[in-house]
């Protein structure tokens, strides 16, 4: 998992990720993994995320929606992972997740030429995919990689202006539909990628099992 130290530094991926706590995270997968179940779920979705970006040859940085608490099981081996790569680790800010990644990548920006957020829920944006993303924006100034729920698995940008991200019904169909309708108002540039898939309900989970190879979910319920 180490990232490559000869690695192009003109793009930068940041992975977003909700802290792994029993009863927060993949919710919608509790009824048929249980809770337990469902947190290892996020941290083995997790874990494959940041696999496939790291093997991009582009730095990540892993951004988490709330302060790093003392480790319990489940954080400890994303961790171990974030170290072993050489990843800083930073705290998403701001009220909704529209603010939240606006105000990442306007960080990023700062540094890089081109930043890409990518949700920890989306083992289906591999690392050619996230590439594509990347030389998406040497032309565009916003990218976006619909997800099959009428969100996005990714968005980058190579510039961002303020409340780009704003009034959008986070957690609806609606998402990429009206984001794409923001950008135009303000006049960006915006491509879409080809459509991929995210891990929200337990037939997402199995799908994710079959293309890793397993054949046990991660947990039972009860």
């Amino acid at each position: 998992m180490h990232q490559n130290p000869d690695t192009v530094t003109s793009a930068v991926f940041l992975q977003f990720a909700k802290w792994p706590e029993a009863g927060r995270v993949k919710t919608r997968l509790v009824p048929a993994l249980g809770v337990a179940g469902a947190l290892q779920a996020h941290v083995t979705l997790v874990r494959a995320v940041l696999d496939n970006l790291c093997a991009t040859g582009y730095p990540v940085q892993f951004w988490w929606d709330r302060e790093v608490l003392d480790a319990d099981p489940g954080a400890e081996l994303i961790l171990d992972d974030v170290r072993a790569a050489g990843i800083g680790q930073w705290v998403q800010q701001g009220d909704t997740l529209g603010e939240r990644m606006t105000a990442a990548l306007g960080e990023a920006l700062a540094t890089f030429e081109r930043a890409v957020v990518v949700g920890s829920d989306c083992p289906s944006v591999d690392p050619g995919y996230a590439r594509d993303a990347v030389s998406a924006l040497a032309t565009h100034d916003v990218v976006l990689g619909p997800s099959d729920d009428g969100g996005y698995v990714l968005i980058g940008a190579r510039r961002v202006v303020p409340d780009m991200l704003a009034g959008i019904e986070w957690g609806t169909p609606a998402v990429l539909r009206q984001t794409c309708e923001r950008l135009e108002r303000l006049g960006l540039r915006y491509c879409l990628l080809e459509p991929r898939w995210d891990v929200d309900e337990p037939e997402d989970w199995a799908r994710f099992l079959k293309m890793a190879g397993e054949t046990q979910p991660a947990g039972t319920a009860g």
